[in-house]
């Protein structure tokens, strides 16, 4: 099956490839394809963006927290169904896990698909010629294919770059100028995921802009590629009568699309919100993501119903999985940067706080204390709170960075609750939240 798939990468983060990402998608939506959106790396907001900019639920491809071939099965298995894929990529292109490995060159070499660069021209003309030149030839195995402009100043200040592209052999395939109206959209794109946050109309304003001087036709063109039919087939779900409540709301919405696939085949999904609503589901697991519960500290407290109702369900041995935002709203308290403390459902005798925020980075690899299971359990860590105050509670694994040096975060347990600030992603290891449910 031959169709337009590529990768969305730049030199470094903060060229604007979110935005060209967004604006690509909407573009190819609105003129009837079927888009299929990818994000390389763990993010959650992208993906979440990617579909409410195309209508079809982003997916993430990270080739360190799952396997390679796991990464290209997902991504043709997606990408079967759908008139185009785009991928947008992380970071720089070259910038991986360690050195280049699980970069954005190594998944577009992995998928056999070009890459798009987007390369911000802000105070620079001709001598973006070196830049271009390099990431051209630094790896003879990815294919540039084009390149797009963005922040450039005028069609003149275009003409410069596009002697440069001609003269390293890099096709222009158009710029994005600046714009005021654009900038204003970019801000809505910010740290928060809420239906009235102006999200919608930030990616019409850009799709709009973007559409005017950039070549989509010939971007279609260059991108045509076959993909391989026969793995877009997958297993059939397990049918099984477990009910798995997930918290889903402003709160609680980093979610990996893959890990509800995983969720599904153990049971029946029913979603709630720990904002809004009065009462847990009936359930027989229960699953709090991550997300931005600081946002949101003071709903979370007040609805003291839901609160005490979790809190019930994790001391009478309810099965209970959180991570990040979630293992903060089972602890005693949370303090938000303004240094309020709201009460939250006191399962976990800890306390969180937002003030004196400091970022939290990386991959980590999770080996589990409980010789019956040996998989491990990989995810990431981004999160700026702290632990402020922990009592006793069991650590139940060893955990390590990607380069396999020891790190102080622990996956608690306390009871049938298990908790981590880290992030998990269960595209390979499908079993972990059966084994959760089965100890149980």
């Amino acid at each position: 099956m031959q169709k337009p798939a590529f990768l969305l990468a730049a030199p470094s983060s903060g060229s604007g490839k979110t935005t060209l990402s967004l604006a690509l998608l909407r573009i190819l939506s609105d003129r009837g394809f079927r888009v299929q959106p990818f994000k390389c790396g763990p993010d959650y907001l992208d993906t979440w963006l990617h579909n409410l900019a195309s209508g079809c639920r982003g997916l993430n491809l990270d080739s360190f927290m799952a396997s390679e071939r796991h990464v290209q099965e997902l991504f043709l298995r997606s990408s079967c169904a759908a008139d185009a894929a785009v991928v947008e990529g992380v970071m720089g292109l070259f910038d991986g896990a360690v050195k280049a490995d699980g970069s954005s060159a190594s998944i577009a070499k992995l998928l056999g698909i070009p890459v798009v660069l987007v390369a911000d021209a802000k105070g620079v003309a001709y001598s973006i010629a070196p830049l271009l030149y390099g990431f051209r030839h630094f790896d003879p195995d990815v294919r540039l294919a084009g390149v797009i402009f963005n922040r450039v100043n005028s069609a003149s200040h275009y003409r410069f770059l596009q002697d440069a592209c001609h003269d390293v052999g890099v096709e222009p395939l158009g710029y994005v100028p600046r714009n005021d109206a654009m900038a204003v959209a970019e801000r809505y794109l910010g740290l928060t995921i809420s239906p009235d946050a102006g999200q919608e109309e930030a990616i019409g304003l850009m799709a709009g802009h973007v559409e005017k001087t950039v070549d989509i036709d010939r971007l279609l063109e260059i991108a045509m590629v076959d993909l391989d039919a026969p793995h877009c087939s997958r297993k059939p779900a397990l049918s099984l009568e477990r009910v798995i409540a997930v918290a889903r709301d402003e709160a609680f919405n980093f979610l990996y699309a893959e890990n509800l696939d995983v969720l599904e085949e153990s049971g029946k999904i029913v979603y709630f919100s720990p904002i809004h609503d009065e009462r847990l589901p009936e359930c027989d697991m229960l699953y709090l993501a991550g997300g931005y519960p600081e946002l949101y500290a003071s709903a979370l407290s007040l609805n003291s119903s839901m609160r005490h109702q979790i809190a019930e369900f994790c001391h009478h041995d309810g099965v209970v999985y959180a991570e990040c935002g979630g293992m903060m709203y089972l602890g005693s308290s949370m303090t938000d940067r303004h240094a309020d403390r709201y009460p939250m459902c006191g399962v976990l005798d800890l306390d969180t706080s937002m003030q004196e925020a400091r970022l939290h980075l990386g991959y980590r690899k999770i080996r589990l204390d409980d010789p019956s299971y040996s998989s491990e359990l990989r995810g990431h860590e981004f999160h700026y709170s702290c632990i402020t105050r922990k009592g006793d509670i069991d650590n139940i694994a060893a955990v390590t960075s990607a380069r396999d040096q020891s790190v102080d975060t622990a996956l608690y347990r306390y009871r049938h609750t298990v908790a981590s600030y880290i992030h998990q992603y269960w595209g390979e290891t499908r079993d972990f939240p059966r084994y959760l449910m089965n100890q149980c």
